[in-house]
């Protein structure tokens, strides 16, 4: 339905949009064999988006996302989320996406003030994906008991998605609990075969780092 809308309308931002958000959901879980085919192909996506609808909140906020996940310049893909949210501060789901460029640009605090805004927002809303974001800004600010805490409520709502088992399996190895880390990974292999993924668009290499050390802790990788 999605490349049929895209063929009778080119110029149709909303669906040039979502085609360019199912590039980034691809690299998430690992389900693409070229993934820099993938990222060229969803940032010229994006790109054609904001070319034809930079005027429509949904679109900034679903192309922001996708260019900053992307690995292009974060500050410019701020500057789209925040355009959408001068248009619409009703945005439920522009806050979302407010709050994981924040995340990614290293500034865990705001982004669970981002976050915790879309649920007051859109309380009715399915809430996993915001509970998985919640968690990970505990996990970047060291508070691994509530990050644990947020990630399994996630995981309860929607217990088919890769990043929410990476970083539940790295927390737990941050926390010690290296059973409960590994039997997660086993967990995670069962949705993806990609355990440490590339990790590039988390901007702090700090943030980088404790994620990717925990993961591959809870991995047994000695390396």
């Amino acid at each position: 339905m999605l490349r049929l809308a895209i063929e009778r309308d080119p110029h149709y931002g909303p669906a040039l949009a979502l085609a360019a958000y199912c590039h980034e959901y691809f690299h998430v879980n690992g389900w693409t064999n070229d993934p820099e085919l993938n990222r060229r192909e969803g940032i010229d996506l994006a790109r054609q988006a904001l070319r034809f609808a930079s005027y429509d909140p949904g679109v900034l906020g679903s192309t922001a996302r996708t260019l900053a996940y992307f690995g292009e310049d974060i500050d410019a893909a701020i500057e789209l989320i925040d355009r959408a949210l001068a248009i619409n501060p009703s945005f439920a789901r522009g806050w979302v996406i407010s709050g994981w460029l924040r995340l990614w640009a290293g500034k865990p605090e705001l982004a669970i003030t981002h976050f915790e805004t879309s649920l007051r927002l859109s309380p009715h809303a399915r809430r996993s994906g915001t509970f998985m974001a919640i968690g990970v800004g505990h996990f970047f600010a060291r508070q691994f008991d509530d990050a644990a805490a947020m990630l399994l409520r996630s995981l309860q709502e929607h217990a088919g998605w890769a990043p929410t088992y990476r970083f539940l399996a790295a927390c737990y190895a941050h926390m010690g609990r290296l059973d409960d880390a590994r039997e997660t990974i086993e967990r995670l292999k069962a949705v993806t075969p990609v355990v440490v993924p590339d990790a590039m668009h988390w901007r702090n290499p700090e943030h980088r780092e404790l994620f990717l050390s925990g993961l591959r802790l809870a991995a047994g990788e000695t390396t």
